[in-house]
């Protein structure tokens, strides 16, 4: 690939965002606000859902599968290795979309 301006733009911008990721408080911040999102995505996805009753079943079939997948990329590794940022942003966000979603199934079922 050429080497253009713009090439070298995101290059020294992916290794500085990746250089200020490598303070753990900083990590664990992200990590808490993709947690955050997740929850707010779960809530966002059922009260959409909930309008269209004919979209219930695919959403639900979709946040499954989706959920799954994510655990599966998420455990197959060795407890040993650290797992990459963008891997635990994505297990954080999947923990707060099933968070949400079963704290408004507590919610409507009381």
């Amino acid at each position: 690939m050429q080497s253009t301006r713009l090439n070298q733009l995101v290059g020294v911008t992916n290794n500085r965002l990746g250089q200020w990721l490598q303070n753990p408080w900083r990590r664990i911040s992200v990590i808490a606000m993709s947690l955050l999102f997740g929850t707010f995505l779960g809530l966002a996805i059922a009260s959409v859902s909930g309008q269209e009753s004919r979209w219930d079943i695919v959403v639900s079939t979709l946040v499954v599968l989706i959920t799954e997948v994510i655990s599966w990329l998420s455990y197959r590794r060795q407890s040993q290795t650290r797992r990459p940022l963008w891997l635990e942003i994505l297990n954080s966000l999947k923990i707060g979309v099933v968070y949400s979603l079963y704290l408004l199934a507590f919610i409507l079922g009381s």
